[in-house]
């Protein structure tokens, strides 16, 4: 058989079109029939969020529409697909599935005003998202937004080999208790503990959180920095904590002798490195002008951090100016 030409897997755009198509370019891609393509045939996979916060959400979700459409790349939805999802979403009684609080309108607010001239393709777009898989699984790798839980996934999988949710599933994981939540939260959101007694801190970004991300690969940890996983660090004594059995029952563990795992959504920072030699985060920030990266797999039986590309988000990422002028035509709203 043909080895596959390889994949190009890239992190968490929040709207940075611009930077996403110099990335493309810094890979060899070139826009010829009607989207990004390369020229040996490499496919990029997207590791989801690619809307909210940046300045260029549609450029982005339009070139990645497109190559999607044309067989040159694949995504997978991360939690800000998702929650825009169930933002626009009706339960049996009219209530959004997501509550329009200050908090959740801040998030998509952007998202919003860049689709407020453009309702027909902004509501084609949330339909595309609900084709578009929760997760990915190849021969040797797996891609995932947040957290692949090896004790759900397999059903999930089972019951949805194209990794696709449908619309009864999706309904019911935005009900917390059951195993359709379950899912959905740990493959879009990762696992997570919860500060003691009300604590709450700001995080970098400006939003008061209850809670901090956790890792989901250190063998044995003890102590909450043991599986502290974001920029923002906790104070000293809280990073000290011994892990509870309570504690335990919110992690996952990954061990290596599972298939390579790519993923985004942590919020890394400085120079992209592999995790382990079977993980690679994608995410490095770069709506917070950090970087926008890729891993360019090629199959290799352990990650190299050689085979990280990326690209430095500039200040002119962010002027009002939307390069994309033209309107979806009805045509291309109707196949999306």
């Amino acid at each position: 058989m043909t080895p596959h030409p390889g994949y190009d897997l890239i992190g968490d755009i929040h709207g940075c079109g611009n930077t996403l198509r110099q990335l493309l370019r810094l890979m060899g891609y070139q826009q010829r029939q009607g989207c990004w393509r390369h020229p040996k045939g490499r496919q990029v996979i997207f590791v989801g969020d690619l809307v909210d916060r940046g300045p260029r959400i549609r450029q982005a979700l339009h070139d990645a529409y497109d190559m999607i459409a044309a067989g040159q790349a694949r995504m997978v939805l991360g939690n800000h697909e998702y929650n825009a999802l169930a933002y626009f979403t009706e339960d049996d009684q009219g209530q959004p599935l997501r509550d329009h609080s200050p908090r959740h309108q801040r998030v998509i607010q952007e998202t919003l005003d860049q689709f407020a001239a453009y309702p027909q393709e902004w509501r084609a777009f949330l339909d595309w998202f609900m084709t578009q898989p929760l997760a990915i699984e190849e021969d040797d790798f797996r891609v995932i937004h947040a957290c692949w839980d090896p004790e759900v996934m397999p059903e999930f999988f089972a019951r949805f080999p194209s990794g696709c949710m449908d619309e009864a599933f999706f309904r019911a994981s935005t009900q917390p208790g059951n195993l359709a939540f379950r899912i959905v939260d740990r493959a879009t959101r990762g696992t997570w503990l919860k500060l003691p007694d009300g604590m709450t801190q700001k995080s970098g970004d400006g939003f008061v959180r209850d809670r901090f991300r956790t890792s989901f690969w250190v063998n044995q940890p003890h102590t909450w920095g043991d599986v502290l996983f974001q920029p923002d660090r906790l104070d000293p004594q809280h990073e000290g904590r011994p892990l509870s059995s309570e504690d335990r029952q919110h992690l996952v563990h990954y061990h290596a002798q599972q298939k390579k795992l790519f993923f985004g959504h942590y919020w890394c920072q400085g120079f992209p490195a592999v995790i382990r030699p079977h993980l690679a985060c994608l995410d490095y920030s770069a709506v917070k002008y950090g970087r926008l990266v890729a891993y360019r797999y090629q199959g290799e039986a352990q990650l190299n951090a050689r085979h990280f590309v990326w690209v430095e988000v500039q200040r002119d990422e962010f002027p009002p100016l939307d390069e994309l002028r033209a309107e979806m035509t009805a045509e291309k709203i109707k196949n999306i």
